[in-house]
């Protein structure tokens, strides 16, 4: 499903290409830029307690069957935004209409 207004993002896939000196997976990333994708806001959080910390959370609808995971992120307007929890795949059980996946993202500043 396309959508007639909506942002352009940029999905950054992650794959494991091999590891460091110490056994940590290191990854190689890809980017496919993606027209068209809703997005909206989610929630906002602020610690100033020992540190500023604030934590943006947004949510973006991306075409059905896109391949994509919870160690993905998602570029939009330029900021990096990685994806909170899997990817949720909606499909209406009164129509049938898949209109894609849903990411729950967050961006940590500070």
């Amino acid at each position: 499903m396309t959508f007639p207004f909506g942002q352009d993002v940029t999905l950054v896939r992650r794959t494991v290409s091999g590891r460091d000196a110490y056994g940590n997976d290191v990854f190689t990333e890809t980017q496919t830029a993606i027209p068209g994708c809703p997005v909206w806001p989610r929630s906002s959080t602020e610690n100033v307690q020992a540190q500023d910390l604030t934590i943006t959370g947004v949510a973006a609808l991306l075409p059905a069957g896109t391949d994509v995971s919870a160690v993905d992120a998602v570029l939009i307007a330029g900021l990096k935004y990685e994806v909170d929890g899997e990817p949720a795949v909606f499909v209406s059980p009164f129509t049938n209409l898949a209109p894609g996946v849903q990411l729950n993202l967050k961006r940590v500043t500070g």
